[in-house]
């Protein structure tokens, strides 16, 4: 993904570099390395760079008559990010256009409301469906989380100093220290529906 529409909206809304470097939790150095092509942008930073500046990112979609892969809409996110899943026979599920690099395995939920924040009402967020242990690839990044206890949130996985357990964190809910989970997937890309 071009960074022209984070240069574009540091421009137009008169936000700072160090004030996105805050907002992602990096250094300067890192935004200055990001806008100048030197580190590329993960899926779950788009997200934080859109709340900053206020703007919805540029979507990902190829040029020409390419065919766009579907991915299939299994739930949705309400309050306290909590994932809601479509139960087996429900549907006929809906497909949403996958992202560019999706696999085989990539589904999405849809946000419902302001669990996220309120920019993210109604954004789509994909992830691949393979149910692994978390390990240290996950730590600060944010994952689709299955704990111990059957909830499925979208949080931001750190490690607890407790053997064997997690913090997972989030900008609009206090954090959950010490639980169990049973897997976790890293989100693959957001975006608006």
């Amino acid at each position: 993904m071009t960074v022209e529409w984070i240069r574009a909206g540091l421009k137009h809304t008169g936000k700072t570099r160090s004030g996105l470097a805050k907002a992602l939790g990096r250094s300067p150095s890192a935004v200055t390395d990001l806008l100048n092509g030197h580190r590329r942008l993960r899926a779950d930073e788009i997200a934080i760079v859109a709340e900053y500046l206020g703007i919805e990112p540029p979507r990902l979609l190829g040029g020409g008559d390419r065919i766009v892969p579907k991915a299939p809409l299994i739930g949705n996110v309400g309050a306290g990010a909590v994932a809601h899943f479509y139960a087996d026979g429900q549907g006929p599920f809906d497909e949403v256009d996958a992202p560019i690099d999706a696999k085989p395995t990539t589904v999405a939920v849809q946000i419902r409301g302001h669990s996220l924040g309120a920019l993210f009402d109604n954004w789509l967020v994909f992830y691949d469906d393979i149910r692994n242990p978390p390990d240290e690839s996950l730590v600060g990044r944010m994952c689709v989380c299955g704990l111990s206890d059957g909830r499925v949130l979208i949080k931001s996985v750190k490690r607890s100093p407790n053997t064997g357990l997690w913090n997972l964190l989030s900008n609009t809910e206090a954090p959950i220290y010490d639980v169990g989970l049973e897997w976790a997937a890293p989100v693959r890309e957001m975006r608006p529906r």
